[in-house]
Order: C-alpha cells, then structure tokens, then sequence
C-alpha cells in the first residue's frame, strides 16, 4: 500500500511534503515495532537503550548525565527511568566516589543477559533484510544522514 494510500491523500504538494511524512510516517512505525519486542521482555525501548550505554561503559561505571547525553530520545525523567530497571534487577547503583551529588550505575549480569538475548530483534535482524538489500540499507543511512545535514552523500 502506498503512502498515499495508508494517509488518504489525493497529492501531496511536493516531494519534500511526501518525503517528511514518510519520515515521520515510518518513525512511528519503527518505533510501535520495537516497543512491540521490547515489552515482551517486559522493558522499554529506552529502557533497552540505557543497557545498550551500560554495557557500552562496562566494567565502568556510568551516571544519570552520562545517560541523557548519550539517549537517542530525550527523556525528561532519567531518575525515573534508571528508578525502573534498577527495580528490575538489570542495573546496580551505588554512590559516586567523586561527587556526593551523583550515582554510578552499572549493568547487573542480569541486564548483560537480558541484552544478549534481545539484542538481535531489537536490531530489525529479522525484517530488514527481507525488505532492503544490504546497499540499500547503508544508501538509506548515508541519505538519512545527509537530510539531517551531518554528511555527505
């Protein structure tokens, strides 16, 4: 079905206008199918973002301003956030040796495991190369890239 189709548009008035919505169109997309894998492991996506920057630190330990510099969406509560998957076991805190102030949170191997087994279908391994060639993944990449004006193509 086309983007026409699924929208119910007759035209669109350019193919900015069509090329924006089919970016936001197939964002929300994405994002319901991950949030769809994630939360049969009862964990968000962002939930599984933050294991993906602990394990990235390990065997070092991380803080709240290190997550929400490094979370691909914003969140405006971290505290919360870690508050939940600490409660899950997947993730430890302790105090900051340095600063009285901050956390340092680690990923428990519990979190690793739980990472090691979703890793994979969080990564669309299933679908996308069923529907795009390994090229044209990469060509979307560079294109996604060069719209947001932080490359060349």
């Amino acid at each position: 079905m086309s983007l026409e189709e699924k929208l119910k548009v007759k035209k669109f008035a350019s193919d900015w206008h069509k090329a924006t919505l089919n970016i936001v169109y197939t964002s929300n997309w994405l994002i319901v199918e991950l949030e769809k894998r994630a939360n049969k492991r009862d964990i968000t996506m962002q939930q599984f973002n933050v294991l993906r920057i602990l394990r990235g630190q390990f065997p070092k330990p991380a803080t709240n301003n290190l997550l929400k510099d490094r979370l691909i969406t914003a969140t405006p509560d971290i505290s919360r956030l870690v508050d939940r998957i600490v409660a899950k076991e997947l993730v430890s805190r302790c105090k900051n040796d340095t600063d009285k102030r901050a956390v340092d949170l680690l990923i428990t191997e519990r979190g690793l495991k739980l990472l090691a087994e979703i890793e994979e279908e969080m990564m669309l391994s299933d679908l996308l190369p069923i529907n795009i060639t390994e090229e044209e993944c990469q060509q979307l990449s560079r294109l996604l890239e060069k719209f947001r004006g932080e490359s060349e193509v």
